[in-house]
């Protein structure tokens, strides 16, 4: 976020369900580019390669270990899901082809003490949003 200023960064989420609604993050990707001071679009064929790289190392088990969803920075705005973020996390669990049951939207920026601050929302495919409790390591 620091080497990307102004500009808006992001990727995908992949990580290991650790029990009833509890996840851990394993990885995340970074784009540097597609950003712009108000907006981020992610590159589908690199998410793609990243999740394919993701299930080799991990022997394919999509039970266990899988696509969380997808993060990026606000330098500029509050942490808090715009309305282009949120139709972007409900197409993603409402694509037939996804098999997502749910997709989280990790927000942060860099604040002026420049300590990392995020927020988190999980989107459902009935259209229900749930808060997301992040435990930082």
């Amino acid at each position: 976020m620091r080497q990307a200023g102004r500009r808006e960064i992001g990727g995908v989420l992949l990580g290991e369900h650790l029990g009833p609604e509890r996840f851990r993050v394993v990885e995340c990707t970074v784009q540097m580019q597609g950003g712009t001071p108000t907006s981020f679009v992610r590159r589908p064929e690199a998410v793609d390669e990243a999740l394919r790289r993701f299930h080799e190392r991990h022997d394919f088990d999509y039970r266990r270990f899988n696509y969380l969803g997808e993060w990026h920075s606000h330098p500029s705005f509050a942490l808090t899901p715009s309305r282009t973020d949120e139709r972007t996390m409900l197409g993603i669990v409402n694509d037939p082809d996804s098999h997502a049951q749910f997709a989280v939207l990790l927000l942060g920026r860099l604040g002026s003490d420049r300590l990392l601050r995020l927020a988190g929302s999980a989107y459902v495919r009935s259209g229900g949003l749930l808060p997301v409790l992040l435990d930082l390591e």
